[in-house]
């Protein structure tokens, strides 16, 4: 007698509105943001997680609620000039918003991991196809025509030169004078290509960091007065 098939049980999505209203909440967090880091970063890094999600066939709900949520630790950090960690205080921020608005623990418990280690100056790394997505897609934003805009927007909140290829950046420190689109430049959008994870993730990338290496020469060559 041949045995029937038990069909394997079905993966539950949480309801559409569930996400729409803890996107809602997450926006909360960006009333005030500077442009560096306000809600356009978020919806532009959520992009990127669709979009990469989709080829690496991660799971396209935990990168949503990742994406949305990353940031929302970014107001401390700005606030204590970095002492401050936005992952560390994002993800305990957002393991309270997803437990208030009933997301299962089983889903929680991938999208914590995700915020904890999206970010570059951290050694955590991430583990999960999705940590590894949401870091690719949120380090995207940080190179290219939209990396160098947002460097200079950064680079004027806190009152930054324009320039200053000629300073030892080794001395320089950030939330300075001294905190220039260039220092970022070379403190971490230049080594941003070599440390994607995901193949779409480097093939955006490669382009995007020759755009931004034409560009800086250019600036080089401009404020001496060569161009």
């Amino acid at each position: 007698m041949r045995s029937k098939k038990i069909p394997s049980p079905q993966k539950k999505s949480f309801p559409k509105e569930l996400g729409e209203r803890i996107k809602k909440e997450a926006k909360k967090f960006f009333r005030s943001a500077r442009g560096s880091h306000d809600w356009d970063h978020i919806e532009r890094v959520l992009s990127l997680c669709l979009r990469i999600g989709k080829k690496e066939k991660a799971d396209l709900e935990i990168l949503k609620l990742a994406a949305v949520l990353h940031d929302i630790g970014r107001s401390e950090e700005d606030r204590t000039n970095g002492r401050i960690c936005h992952s560390e205080a994002g993800a305990a921020l957002a393991r309270k918003i997803l437990e208030a608005h009933g997301v299962p623990e089983e889903k929680i418990g991938r999208v914590i991991p995700c915020i904890e280690t999206h970010r570059f100056r951290k050694k955590a790394v991430p583990a999960t196809k999705e940590a590894k997505v949401l870091f690719d897609a949120d380090k995207l934003d940080s190179i290219g025509a939209v990396g160098i805009g947002r460097a200079f927007l950064f680079a004027g909140e806190v009152g930054a030169r324009l320039h200053n290829k000629d300073s030892d950046i080794s001395k320089t420190m950030p939330y300075t004078r001294e905190d220039t689109a260039f220092r970022e430049y070379m403190v971490k959008l230049r080594w941003v290509k070599d440390r994607m994870f995901t193949r779409e993730g480097k093939r955006i990338a490669a382009e995007r960091h020759k755009y931004m290496v034409d560009f800086f020469h250019r600036l080089d060559k401009e404020t001496d007065g060569e161009l």
